[in-house]
């Protein structure tokens, strides 16, 4: 387990309602299952003088959302870096989990293996774990990508809907996420035609 010593300090639950979501602050490192005895990088979830009843909720730069009460004794508390305070151990990185949705050309196993190859000479023969893999064809299909509201009324003629993407394979779509309150629609791709008048 790498870590690093760090000069913190402890807030209070005053000290961290003053805090917005940009703020660098150090929680506890303990993760599901696991538990650690040091602490994590982490941001708020939400500005500080927006949490009730002093508790507040932060996600380490590993992925983990946790509960804290800075002014309980029997927990960890937050702290922020200052040089005047005491050193606490905090938790490094040990890199960069990428999970990636790749469309490769006519790709079939012999494209995979050289885009692997390509990437443990770049980074290492560390770089690539297959723990899972998922290989699909992609249909040679096109599809146009539109929103609208989630809770609206049928509107025929389309005045509701916002562009979100023409041209894009299928296959793409379920890795995109709808704008909030809103809802994809599918359609099959229809060319643009400028009907714009010509001198």
């Amino acid at each position: 387990m790498n870590t690093e010593k760090v000069a913190a300090r402890r807030l209070t639950a005053g000290e961290v309602a003053e805090l917005g979501l940009q703020d660098g602050i150090f929680v506890s490192a303990e993760m599901e299952g696991l538990p650690l005895d040091c602490f994590a990088p982490a941001f708020l979830t939400e500005p500080g003088k927006n949490s009730e009843g002093g508790s507040f909720t932060a996600r380490t730069v590993f992925g983990e959302e946790i509960h804290v009460l800075p002014d309980n004794a029997e927990e960890r508390g937050i702290w922020v870096a200052d040089k005047a305070g005491e050193e606490i151990e905090v938790l490094q990185s040990a890199g960069v989990l990428l999970n990636l949705a790749l469309f490769v050309p006519n790709g079939n196993k012999d494209s995979l293996e050289a885009l692997y190859t390509v990437a443990r000479d770049a980074f290492g023969v560390g770089i690539v774990q297959r723990w899972s893999e998922e290989v699909a064809e992609v249909p040679d299909v096109k599809v146009d990508l539109f929103e609208e509201p989630a809770r609206g009324r049928k509107n025929t003629n389309n005045q509701n809907r916002d562009r979100r993407a023409l041209d894009i394979y299928p296959t793409r779509v379920r890795f995109l996420e709808p704008s909030e309150g809103w809802k994809f629609i599918v359609e099959p791709h229809k060319e643009i035609v400028d009907d714009t008048p010509t001198i």
